[in-house]
């Protein structure tokens, strides 16, 4: 569109600012569904995420008019930096006793992704470079499918370790006893965790 440098960092300084909140708020309503309905949640949620990320950078990459991108450019902002909350909210539960490396695996990713993106934007147009990028998000949704974390609900096959843990009364009030059940339970069937006490009230 033919910025001054000043302007064009002004505009492009959107992208970063929606991080402030955005990010924060994909994990949030990641925890929400996971409250709701365990990692099949998260994983839908993750899911809606980048199927949304992808089709408003395929919008983007056609938009002719400045202030309709910069608009664009903060819904597609809105959408990336939400999915990666989403998907950090996930990580947690893929190897607790290595949680630092996969995460320094998956920070790592993300700047393989940036420098496999900027050496295409160098070969083509920004609009079909934008276009490729778009497609990529919405094929990258599909492989949720295929995320599958030992103990954990799956997008929508049933995860026979799928487990609820938790602890109930025995029949003397001063004793807990550890429970296992599967995650899917019926609501009215699982047993509500209790707090180990003396039985005093």
């Amino acid at each position: 569109f033919y910025q001054s440098t000043e302007s064009a960092a002004a505009i492009a300084s959107i992208f970063g600012w929606m991080n402030l909140f955005a990010r924060g708020l994909g994990g949030f309503v990641g925890d929400i569904l996971n409250a709701k309905f365990g990692m099949r949640g998260r994983l839908m949620f993750q899911s809606i995420m980048l199927i949304l990320q992808g089709i408003t950078i395929v919008i983007f990459s056609y938009v002719n008019n400045l202030a309709l991108s910069i608009v664009t450019l903060a819904v597609v902002s809105f959408f990336v930096q939400g999915a990666e909350g989403s998907t950090f909210g996930i990580v947690p539960y893929i190897n607790p006793s290595v949680t630092g490396s996969i995460v320094g695996i998956i920070g790592a990713g993300g700047n393989f992704g940036g420098v496999l993106f900027g050496l295409m934007f160098r070969q083509w147009d920004y609009r079909h470079a934008f276009n490729v990028m778009g497609w990529t998000a919405l094929c990258s949704s599909s492989l949720s499918l295929f995320i599958s974390i030992k103990g954990q609900s799956r997008l929508f096959f049933r995860d026979d370790n799928s487990k609820y843990y938790g602890k109930r009364r025995t029949e003397d009030p001063r004793v807990t006893e550890s429970i296992v059940q599967p995650a899917d339970a019926p609501e009215d069937r699982k047993v509500e965790e209790v707090v180990e006490g003396d039985g005093s009230s």
